[in-house]
Order: structure tokens, then C-alpha cells, then sequence
């Protein structure tokens, strides 16, 4: 059975991003449903999958990133609005047997993500 997973970096810092939100939506015909909501630890990952065994399965997903949330608890002062506010990252599985890892690197002003492993 497969699994997701994500962690988030904070590359402004250099350090995980360690208490931020992230909500995970599953798509169907373009309508959103929240599965779950998780916050990060202090490695800056999930104390568990966001998905796996049942659960998991092939379709269209959604992992949105609380940013602007996590910068403005650590005293950063963002402009209003912030450049991000969430970080939405909408992405298919396509093979419920495998493990796909879904990471963040972030800072107020940019980001990147890949499919780790």
C-alpha cells in the first residue's frame, strides 16, 4: 500500500519549518473536500501520513501550506497582503502502490517543491 507524506523547510531560516499548518483537500470534478488537517513537528513533518492505506488512492490532490501564517508566529514582518499567504500545491497520484513525498522549501518570497521519495 502507498502513502503521503510532505515536510516543509524554511530556507529563510535554514531550519525546519516546525509548526505550520497544512490541509490536505482531495479533488473531484474541481470540487474540494478536506480530508485533514495537520501541523508540522519539530523535524518540520506530519507525526504521521497524510494518507495511507484505503485512504490512499489514485485522483487528484491538494496540499495547502499555512505560510504567511507561520512567518507572522515567528515574528517576520510580511507586507499586507503577504506575497504568499498559502502555498497550494495540487498534484496526481497515479499509482496507489507507491509512496509519494511531497516537500516544501520556503521563505516569505519564494518556494519550491519536487516529488522526493
Amino acid at each position: 500500500m502507498g502513502l503521503l507524506t510532505t515536510h516543509v523547510l524554511d530556507t529563510a531560516h535554514g531550519l525546519p519549518a516546525a509548526g505550520m499548518t497544512i490541509e490536505l483537500f482531495s479533488i473531484d470534478d474541481d470540487k474540494r473536500s478536506l480530508v485533514q488537517s495537520a501541523v508540522t513537528n519539530s523535524s518540520g513533518r506530519c507525526d504521521s501520513p497524510l494518507l495511507e492505506g484505503k485512504d490512499f488512492r489514485v485522483g487528484v490532490w491538494e496540499l495547502v501550506f499555512q505560510v504567511a501564517e507561520y512567518f507572522t508566529a515567528l515574528g517576520v514582518e510580511l507586507p499586507d497582503p503577504p506575497f504568499f499567504d498559502r502555498v497550494t500545491l495540487r498534484f496526481g497520484i497515479a499509482d496507489a502502490s507507491e509512496h509519494y513525498h511531497v516537500p516544501l522549501l520556503v521563505s516569505p518570497w519564494s518556494y519550491s517543491t519536487y516529488r522526493g521519495s
